[in-house]
């Protein structure tokens, strides 16, 4: 985590600077002296407050993950509460909103993934973040299906997300918002139509 003083203007600069320089030369080659200049902050600025390029990608990320969670959360601020299958194609759609799915954003997003295997404050982001998709997902399945059941589907969709997510950001044309939305859509109905015939035939 940056150090108290960081003067609050320079933070997106050194954000945007790291997303940028990723995109460009991927993480290995983002070098402290390269993100610098593109941030247009000397070196020492970097060092001192974040200790280096491994402690300004975790600023970096926690942006990109501040960003994901404000949009997920206006989308379900204006879905009814007792429309739960609406609810859950927001949280998905808040995971491919175009602020997500940027060419600079997913670089940093597929760095910080292969990263955070080796980082362990990276790592716990990554957790915190996965628990926070599948804890938003619990809630609504559960209202629409028997609790072992609603956890079962929360991993499959968040499974989805991700796959979908990863297979998109590796594609030269990119990720396709509207494509992921309807493939989960779809896997989503036949779990709601698999739950129904399981509660009908109890019945």
């Amino acid at each position: 985590m940056p150090k108290v003083g960081m003067p609050a203007i320079r933070k997106p600069q050194l954000v945007a600077a790291t997303m940028a320089v990723i995109d460009d030369v991927g993480l290995a080659g983002a070098s402290v002296s390269l993100i610098s200049r593109k941030a247009g902050v000397s070196a020492g600025i970097i060092n001192h407050y974040f200790g280096g390029k491994n402690g300004l990608l975790e600023e970096t990320m926690r942006s990109v993950l501040r960003e994901l969670s404000e949009g997920v959360q206006k989308r379900l601020a204006v879905t009814p509460q007792d429309d739960a299958r609406a609810r859950i194609l927001a949280i998905v759609e808040g995971n491919f909103d175009p602020n997500q799915v940027n060419s600079k954003v997913t670089k940093t997003w597929l760095a910080f993934w292969s990263h955070a295997m080796h980082e362990p404050v990276l790592f716990r982001l990554q957790r915190v973040n996965e628990q926070r998709l599948l804890s938003h997902l619990r809630i609504e399945l559960k209202k629409l299906m028997p609790t072992d059941r609603a956890h079962f589907v929360a991993q499959g969709v968040a499974a989805l997300i991700d796959g979908i997510w990863l297979r998109g950001a590796l594609n030269p044309h990119g990720i396709d918002p509207k494509s992921a939305v309807e493939t989960v859509e779809n896997y989503l109905s036949l779990q709601l139509q698999d739950a129904s015939s399981i509660s009908k035939g109890k019945n």
